[in-house]
């Protein structure tokens, strides 16, 4: 299976010098991170790093953020406080951070590893082709409307994870959520230009048109806004645990939005979810072992192959964000992404075989002859949380688009995702996200589609959490994760550089490679068109690059760095 699939992507590829060959031919000094950023970078992209001795929370919310603080404080451990933030995030970050989509979490509780899968799932009802029209072309049908949902899985994951792992009352970690929800927010420039770009979609839901864009505009600035229905639900969820979502008056108002706007899920998927605990995935990576998301996600494994290719290319004597690296780590993405795509899928319903992704074999005859093809926005969400036992929580959950399909449910204050978009809609035609998924990915009901998520935890010595990481942003999630940790693994950088470094992107197709603008010389985007790397930059309203969360253990306390290009916040204790 693993030959047909690459034979099929390969042929759609050209084959570049070997990288040995590369590597010989590169005789100026390497290149340093400080002589390679351009100084207006350097500038604009400075990242705030908060240490703390004890604990750190970081989120794409600085409401959630805080929340997440005060649990540790009060005595929670790491899964109390992924609870709290989590819930938080849900009315504070509703483009994202929300109870009607799904997520994977990664954690190191003590000596243990766990992974737990809150994707969303097929609804029973789903068919093979349902988003194509009567020629057989793809609709908009899987991107916007009720049509558009999976069933969430975001409510019975972090269930499951307090349940098992949990210290605090169920309750108590809902209600700085409910009470933030109740009182209300003051609507900042990042929460109105969430809006903003979502405007067009919104308005075609009343529901959501009457949460988000009262008077038929968006919030205004410094306005208290207030999800009231939201509220009532969550007191539902504090008060029944996931059967105030999966069941009673909030599953009745979900299938009655169903019905409303062409939707399929139904009581009966509703009650049956379930997440389900997976064993992590877990490589090495320069000596350092990593523990990651298996599939459903697809970043694990993916991940895992970019680091066994990497393992044996010295990244350092060539120099930071060289021609040469920057083409080597290029080639390792567009190999990995080209296996992810023909490889993976849910594995209740397909076999995944992980060898060719943690073969040291499979690694090195990548890394031989590299093949080449590329890769969104940030509609998905990611936090860490480290306590003052050292057990770490690594979170990435979504709605899939921002505002996920659009539509609220009507009485219950929460959008549903547009997860369906995520499988296969028709083999050979790219999703929103921009990947060209095969039938391995397809629809079928109670199916679980495959994602990018990849919340990940690279381990110490001791095997001891040292850094925690993971982002939002579809296809460039694996890519800016692994960037990350190459940084400071590879480089030594602080985790503020690491963050703030200028990002790229390959992926399998199309063939090119997607830079940072501002982030890149001419000289080097000239080096980079004469290897052949077909270099593209692309702006932030272009493209979103990856926006990545990450604790990182620096002596005797933890660094947090909430991504610098957005507007999140670091805290602890």
């Amino acid at each position: 299976m693993e030959d047909v699939g690459v034979r099929r992507h390969s042929r759609r590829m050209h084959v570049v010098a070997m990288l040995a060959a590369a590597i010989a031919a590169c005789s100026a000094p390497a290149r340093t991170a400080s002589d390679a950023i351009p100084a207006a970078w350097r500038e604009a992209h400075h990242a705030t790093t908060a240490t703390a001795g004890s604990a750190m929370v970081v989120s794409a919310s600085p409401y959630a953020t805080r929340i997440g603080v005060r649990v540790l404080r009060s005595g929670g451990n790491a899964v109390d406080a992924a609870v709290a933030v989590a819930f938080a995030l849900s009315v504070a970050y509703p483009t994202a951070g929300n109870l009607g989509g799904g997520g994977f979490i990664v954690a190191r509780l003590g000596k243990e590893s766990v992974a737990l899968d809150f994707r969303e799932t097929a609804p029973g009802k789903a068919t093979h082709d349902m988003f194509l029209d009567a020629e057989g072309n793809v609709t908009d049908r899987s991107l916007t409307g009720a049509l558009a949902a999976g069933v969430p899985g975001t409510v019975a994951g972090l269930w499951a994870m307090h349940e098992k792992y949990g210290h605090a009352h169920w309750r108590d970690l809902l209600a700085p959520a409910i009470a933030l929800a109740d009182s209300g927010l003051t609507a900042d420039s990042a929460f109105i230009e969430d809006i903003a770009g979502e405007r067009k979609r919104l308005a075609r839901f009343p529901a959501s048109a009457a949460l988000f864009l009262p008077g038929g505009a968006p919030v205004a600035f410094g306005a208290m806004w207030r999800n009231p229905d939201l509220a009532a639900m969550l007191r539902r969820i504090a008060e029944h645990g996931r059967d105030g979502f999966y069941t009673g008056k909030t599953a009745e108002l979900i299938v009655a939005e169903m019905a409303r706007g062409g939707g399929i899920i139904s009581l009966n998927d509703l009650r049956k979810y379930e997440a389900v605990w997976r064993t992590p995935v877990e490589f090495t990576y320069r000596g350092h072992r990593v523990i990651s998301m298996p599939p459903a996600s697809s970043g694990g494994l993916t991940l895992a192959l970019m680091a066994n290719i990497l393992n044996g290319i010295d990244l350092r004597a060539m120099g930071w964000h060289s021609p040469n690296a920057i083409g080597a780590v290029a080639g390792a993405e567009r190999a990995a992404f080209a296996r992810r795509n023909a490889l993976l899928g849910d594995p209740a319903y397909v076999h995944i075989d992980s060898a060719p992704f943690l073969s040291p074999d499979t690694a090195a005859a990548i890394r031989a002859a590299i093949v080449r093809g590329e890769g969104d926005k940030r509609h998905t969400t990611h936090f860490d949380v480290v306590d003052a036992q050292g057990n770490a929580v690594a979170m990435t959950f979504t709605l899939n688009d921002g505002f996920g399909s659009a539509e609220t449910v009507t009485g219950a204050g929460f959008l549903l995702n547009d997860e369906m978009d995520d499988f296969t809609t028709k083999t050979g035609v790219l999703n929103a996200m921009g990947l060209r998924q095969g039938e391995i990915n397809a629809i079928q009901p109670g199916k679980r589609m495959l994602s990018s998520m990849t919340p990940t935890i690279v381990l110490d010595s001791a095997g001891a959490p040292w850094l925690i990481t993971g982002a939002s942003g579809g296809a460039r999630i694996i890519t800016g994760v692994q960037q990350v940790m190459n940084n400071v693994v590879d480089f030594g950088m602080s985790l503020g550089d690491a963050e703030s470094a200028p990002r790229f992107h390959a992926q399998d197709f199309p063939d090119s490679l997607l830079l940072e603008r501002g982030g890149y010389d001419e000289a080097l985007l000239r080096a980079l068109a004469g290897r052949g790397e077909h270099p593209k930059q692309a702006g932030p309203w272009e493209y979103d690059f990856a926006w990545v969360q990450s604790i990182l253990r620096s002596g005797n306390a933890w660094d947090g760095v909430s991504e610098p290009r957005g507007h999140g916040l670091a805290a602890g204790y």
